[in-house]
């Protein structure tokens, strides 16, 4: 029997993509309530023994079940959000078995170390919060190929950091976090090597190669909306 564990996943996302992934889950499951009820009238006939009856409810159960494992049915919208992040690994090739992080690499709060958020949050950024929870060997994909995906690239980032430092936003930010006043944070700053033009561009790309957990499941939410597959990143300059 498949496992019904399942990993939830609370990211921050923009707002337009966020009310698409709603009103499609919303008309998905209206066009199955409108199947079920079209079932159950052409076959609830008069006459029926309250045995018969019951076996056809159960009946159609089991054929929207069927119907949302080979996605002819949408489901919910962590159903549509699970299709979704399948397809999306699949499409990167990160679909495969990874081997497990070393431990606690992947349960640390917040974003990656080292990378700055994608977007701001408010106004221009990521205004909305999404919440999903997948099934748990698909999470576990999720988790392992983003870490494994950006290893690298992070431990890049983190010479990168000891070289030049991590610059006054972060470094306010990571002083925030761990209770630091701000002002010994910028003092500690001040004391660090300004980093070249050739050095801040190196950071750069470094930091595009950092694939986060948000960023497949954001990646999963313009699947699941959209008519056509969307671009991966990178997949423009192959």
């Amino acid at each position: 029997m498949a496992s019904k564990a399942k990993v939830s996943f609370h990211v921050a996302v923009a707002d337009e993509p966020l009310k698409r992934l709603i009103e499609h889950a919303r008309q998905e499951q209206q066009r199955e309530r409108d199947w079920i009820n079209q079932r159950r009238r052409e076959l609830l006939v008069p006459g029926l023994s309250r045995r018969a009856a019951a076996k056809i409810r159960r009946d159609i159960r089991t054929e929207v079940a069927a119907k949302r494992r080979c996605g002819e049915f949408g489901g919910a919208r962590d159903d549509i959000l699970a299709r979704a992040m399948r397809e999306e690994l699949r499409a990167r090739g990160l679909d495969r078995d990874w081997p497990e992080p070393p431990e606690g690499e992947t349960d640390a709060p917040g974003r990656r170390w080292g990378t700055p958020p994608s977007q701001p949050m408010g106004e221009g950024g990521y205004t909305g919060r999404l919440s999903v929870n997948l099934p748990h060997d698909l999470g576990e994909t999720v988790r392992r190929a983003a870490y494994w995906t950006s290893k690298e690239a992070v431990e890049a980032l983190q010479e990168w950091a000891d070289r030049w430092g991590d610059g006054i936003d972060v470094t306010l930010s990571e002083a925030e976090r761990n209770g630091i006043p701000p002002g010994l944070a910028l003092l500690a700053a001040a004391g660090q090597p300004s980093a070249p033009q050739s050095a801040l561009e190196l950071r750069d790309q470094l930091r595009a190669q950092v694939l986060t957990v948000g960023d497949l499941i954001r990646a999963a939410v313009d699947r699941a909306t959209h008519d056509g597959q969307p671009e991966i990143p990178g997949e423009a300059q192959r």
